[in-house]
């Protein structure tokens, strides 16, 4: 046989290559040995990551079963999804895990979207929706947001098209922090079509700063909707990776078949079963939040910068040039994320810190500003 000689990348599907890959930021890391400034007086406002860093109920059940990682992981983390389903008042058969709740949506791109599909999100959301949706040859829809930067549920809603598969709604919103309220979102879930699935995103539920809208009652009352959550921002366990998603038996059966074999590692399974029973860390957390939207809007006030009221542990600021801000605060010591990305470039989304972080980060770009 002749063989050809050909360049590999030739061979890769064509629609992949219109995908831009996901930025996650600047590590603390890189910035240290780019700068060369010492890790230790860098502070990382960037990924909403838990200012108070882990769940010390996780970091005990870590510590007390790191001699088990030889052993491959209970492939569909049973015993946490028993916590889950008890904490929900759902069945543990109407919950899948993921390795993070981005695998959740992998999921979903798996069972419902290919190149006759199309799926509605909105603008500036949460970039892994448009990602996903063409890295399975799909076409994204995405819905412009009111002026106060929420989602527009009912344009949304009448953007839905007959090839739509999968309508994908952020709550409370990354990276703008706002909310829909719980009358928009039961009036727009009446008005979905029932061979739309409905995604509700709600990575920052148990943390929300305002009360978050009835989304549980439509696990049981809807045979389409999922709701997608994560242990990274109210946990700590970012770096575990650990997310699931809560729906209809027929729904969650149908992408445990999409789910790879041990996709979530045992530490993950064994933290997240000792971490979601830990509300004191929770409400510890939520305070100092609280504390900190206070701080950081009062100083925004005095700066004359306008922001986006948030509803969570983060807040966009209104700089001017975002890039060229966040750079600045990256040669002195301070990892915030510019939203060009999002097509916001006049912003930076900061995620609340502890005191001393918050008042670091306010005194230099107080004196940037200047």
């Amino acid at each position: 046989m002749k063989l050809s000689i050909v360049n590999i990348t030739e061979k890769i599907n064509t629609h992949i290559d219109q995908i831009s890959p996901y930025d996650p930021g600047k590590p603390i890391e890189a910035v240290a040995e780019y700068y060369g400034i010492d890790a230790n007086d860098i502070i990382k406002l960037a990924s909403n990551e838990s200012a108070l860093g882990v769940s010390p109920a996780a970091v005990k059940a870590i510590r007390n079963n790191a001699e088990l990682c030889f052993r491959y992981p209970e492939g569909s983390a049973h015993k946490l999804r028993i916590k889950i389903a008890k904490k929900f008042d759902v069945l543990p058969d109407q919950i899948i895990m993921g390795n993070g709740s981005n695998e959740i949506l992998t999921f979903i791109g798996h069972c419902f979207m290919n190149s006759e599909t199309s799926t509605v999100s909105s603008e500036h959301s949460f970039a892994v929706y448009k990602m996903i949706t063409e890295l399975y040859d799909a076409r994204s829809i995405q819905v412009p947001m009111t002026k106060d930067l929420v989602l527009d549920i009912y344009k949304m809603v009448d953007a839905i098209e007959s090839d739509t598969s999968v309508i994908f709604i952020c709550n409370p919103n990354n990276p703008t922090g706002t909310m829909i309220k719980n009358k928009d979102l039961e009036s727009a879930i009446e008005k979905i079509p029932e061979d739309v699935l409905v995604v509700i995103d709600e990575a920052y539920a148990e943390i929300a700063l305002e009360t978050m809208p009835e989304s549980m009652r439509y696990v049981a009352e809807k045979t389409n909707v999922i709701i997608c959550r994560t242990f990274s921002k109210a946990y700590g366990l970012a770096g575990l990776r650990l997310g699931y998603g809560m729906g209809p038996v027929n729904l969650i059966q149908a992408l445990q078949k999409a789910r790879q074999p041990f996709n979530v590692n045992l530490i993950a399974q064994i933290a997240g079963t000792a971490a979601i029973d830990d509300d004191e860390f929770v409400d510890q957390s939520k305070r100092v939040y609280r504390d900190a939207k206070l701080y950081m809007e009062e100083l925004c006030n005095d700066l004359n910068l306008n922001y986006i009221p948030t509803t969570t542990n983060f807040m966009l600021i209104k700089v001017g040039n975002g890039a060229e801000v966040a750079e600045q605060l990256l040669k002195k010591g301070i990892i915030v994320r510019s939203m060009n990305g999002y097509d916001l470039p006049e912003y930076i989304r900061v995620t609340f810190g502890m005191p001393k972080e918050n008042q670091k980060f306010i005194k230099t770009l107080r004196e940037l500003l200047k």
